[in-house]
């Protein structure tokens, strides 16, 4: 590697849900800036997707990958602690092997970013003279509500979910007490405390805030962050638009896989594809009703399945790849596999999603509405049922369906109430055969094509890019 070349760290908290998108900042910031780049990898060791995502970085020739190894909090933690509550504690404990990996390294960073749960890490930057900044794969208005969140804290009685009016975030669109992301549901809850530090962390330990967006998505909440006097006094730091940063397609790397010959045999965009991301569990209950939304409406689907968790929404989040599919899913309705055999296909557990969704013959997408899947969604051209099941979902369901309506969703929120078969019917036979789903094709094929121009040389994210580097050279 040459020594003379910008080096910035990354730290990932653990999670296919963060490891992708560090992955993602890392290899943009690596193949078209030609910057350095190490990933501080804090591992859990329970998910087999990650442990083969971290296998395939350490192969790379242009990504230096170090595995932080997860510490023990398990007398941390009390029984019904939460994802966020888990994720924080973990990295909180994990910030003494982090500096002791900066340290030892030969060559040390100029610059370090921290994930979302990373925060408390940054202040590590200032012992070896490093600039320091926030990365949130989020969207412009989840990174706003995060750094204002602790002003409301102050202003706001009682619970968020209760309020008669929305949250307003000075200069961005409010936001629906139904709507807040997870840790806001309950201020009692330990999570809550935690949301609350890392808002105030991203602007009072960092030299800014990398969001993966880009202008044309949420242009009112960036514009806010960037120019908004008021909420600027509260960010503090500047906020750099980067995305959409997402995984590609490739061609070449699914020519074998069973979905893709049977999507090579469908009419064009005449399939729903139905997935829930790699944390993402319905309940049992759920599942069946959707298996027979599915079948009533009589559309063609490839649906990626995985055993139900009982009442976690994101049961799957830090197991990944740990369910071990044995013959055909006994939680499916009796027959349906034999009735919709040539309808749709299921998928144990796994799917080249990006692939997929990049594939002439499909037409929609029902996702959790994590990010990563949104922009894999809008890459491919595809509009969706936005069913959003825990952390910022719901928020960025609200973007989908009121402000770009790309999407459709259910009249119940999925993660509180079971969607019925009629509802999933009605939504899967608009989106695919009705007006709707017309009108939602050609605006998400719009927003495709300005997702793409963003990051072309001399758009909006390639230039704020290039203002992130040069604020980190100029530190050098």
């Amino acid at each position: 590697m040459d020594q003379n070349k910008l080096h910035v760290a990354i730290i990932s908290s653990p999670g296919m849900g963060h490891l992708v998108p560090v992955y993602l900042l890392a290899n943009r910031l690596a193949t078209h800036h030609h910057v350095r780049i190490t990933i501080l990898a804090v591992t859990t060791q329970t998910s087999p997707a990650e442990s083969q995502l971290l296998g395939s970085l350490a192969d790379l020739d242009h990504i230096n990958l170090i595995k932080i190894p997860s510490p023990d909090i398990s007398n941390l933690l009390d029984p019904d602690d939460t994802m966020v509550t888990r994720l924080a504690v973990i990295m909180r404990e994990a910030k003494n092997n982090i500096r002791s990996a900066i340290s030892t390294m030969s060559s040390r960073p100029h610059a370090l970013i921290g994930d979302l749960f990373s925060s408390e890490s940054l202040p590590i930057a200032n012992e070896f003279h490093m600039r320091k900044y926030v990365y949130v794969p989020c969207l412009a208005r989840f990174a706003a509500l995060t750094m204002h969140v602790h002003v409301f804290d102050k202003e706001v009685k009682g619970q968020y979910v209760d309020l008669v009016e929305p949250l307003r975030v000075p200069g961005c669109v409010p936001v629906r007490g139904q709507d807040v992301p997870d840790p806001m549901l309950d201020r009692n809850n330990r999570e809550y405390n935690e949301y609350v530090k890392m808002g105030i962390n991203f602007t009072t330990l960092s030299d800014g805030v990398l969001v993966n967006t880009w202008r044309d998505l949420d242009c009112t909440s960036l514009d806010a962050l960037k120019y908004n006097e008021t909420l600027k006094s509260v960010v503090k730091v500047p906020v750099y638009d980067i995305g959409p940063l997402t995984r590609l397609a490739d061609p070449a790397g699914s020519n074998d896989s069973k979905v893709i010959e049977w999507l090579d045999m469908q009419p064009v965009e005449s399939v729903i594809f139905i997935s829930f991301g790699s944390g993402g569990t319905p309940s049992a209950e759920q599942i069946a009703e959707l298996a027979w939304g599915l079948e009533l409406s009589r559309q063609r689907f490839v649906w990626v399945i995985r055993s139900p968790a009982g009442s976690a929404k994101d049961g799957t989040f830090f197991t990944s790849g740990s369910d071990s599919p044995n013959g055909p899913p006994d939680f499916l309705p009796e027959g349906f596999l034999n009735r919709t055999g040539t309808q749709g296909l299921i998928v144990p557990l796994w799917a080249p999603q990006v692939t997929i969704l990049n594939h002439k013959s499909i037409g929609g997408f029902l996702t959790h509405c994590g990010l990563n899947s949104i922009y894999e969604s809008i890459r491919g051209g595809v509009p969706m049922i936005a069913w959003p099941l825990y952390a910022e979902q719901r928020l960025n369901a609200s973007l989908l369906t009121e402000e770009l309506q790309v999407a459709i969703r259910p009249a119940v929120q999925p993660a509180e109430e079971v969607v019925g078969r009629e509802e999933i019917e009605k939504m899967v036979r608009s989106l695919m055969e009705g007006e709707d789903g017309k009108r939602m094709r050609e605006k998400v094929k719009l927003l495709r094509e300005s997702a793409n121009h963003a990051l072309m040389i001399n758009g909006s994210s390639y230039k704020s890019m290039c203002e992130f580097i040069t604020c980190c050279q100029n530190n050098n």
